[in-house]
């Protein structure tokens, strides 16, 4: 698995692709509170532990971009490991309910359970976390969901934005010019200098994206 840490002074930032559609999974974490944030756990959960323990981090929060299956998939276990609550805009939910559904659409037969979110985000959401907030950023999925750490210059923006790219809005929910607003009004609104993290792929600025992304122009 290739693997992004963010050298930052402050948390403790690790990016690793994980499950069957090597879904960005993302730990942010405390080192002196110990308490962290598990975004998009969508498979390998015993490997999303590791990354926990490795840090000796304690998750306080499984936070969701969107509701897509290979974005969610470990979610149960993750919680069952950790006790912290499940977190999903409630735009999503229905999403979220049509898990078997969604794997079998894309030819991946699963019999996983998940448990429902224990708590809904909401847009400008407190993370309560290495200074998160969440930002409601719909077009991908209606509930689409990135998250900003201002004091980490970070955005988390699953399938929102891509290096050079968009989101595919042809699935059931999606809309290209809602995802088109999200993205110019919410995100490129932010500081130009801050590192994206996406949903697949790697990493890019916001003003990368700004200046060459031809889906979507300031």
């Amino acid at each position: 698995m290739k693997q992004n840490t963010i050298d930052t002074k402050k948390y403790i930032i690790e990016t690793f692709p994980v499950g069957v559609l090597q879904c960005n999974c993302t730990i942010i974490g405390d080192p002196f509170s110990k308490l962290a944030l598990v975004v998009d756990p969508g498979g390998d959960a015993d490997f999303i532990m590791g990354k926990l323990n490795k840090y000796s981090l304690k998750c306080i929060s499984i936070i969701h971009t969107h509701a897509h299956f290979d974005h969610i998939l470990a979610a149960g276990e993750i919680k069952k490991a950790t006790g912290a609550p499940i977190y999903l805009n409630k735009d999503d939910f229905q999403l979220w309910r049509e898990l078997e559904q969604q794997c079998i659409m894309f030819g991946y037969p699963s019999d996983i359970k998940l448990p429902d979110p224990d708590q809904y985000l909401n847009d400008d959401h407190d993370l309560k976390c290495c200074g998160g907030v969440a930002i409601h950023t719909p077009g991908h999925t209606p509930g689409s969901t990135s998250f900003w750490f201002e004091d980490s210059n970070l955005l988390v923006a699953g399938d929102t934005l891509f290096k050079g790219g968009v989101g595919r809005t042809d699935f059931p929910g999606g809309d290209f010019n809602k995802i088109q607003t999200s993205i110019r009004e919410r995100i490129y609104t932010l500081n130009e200098e801050a590192i994206v993290i996406t949903g697949h792929g790697p990493a890019t600025t916001i003003a990368d994206e700004k200046n060459s992304n031809r889906f979507v122009r300031p």
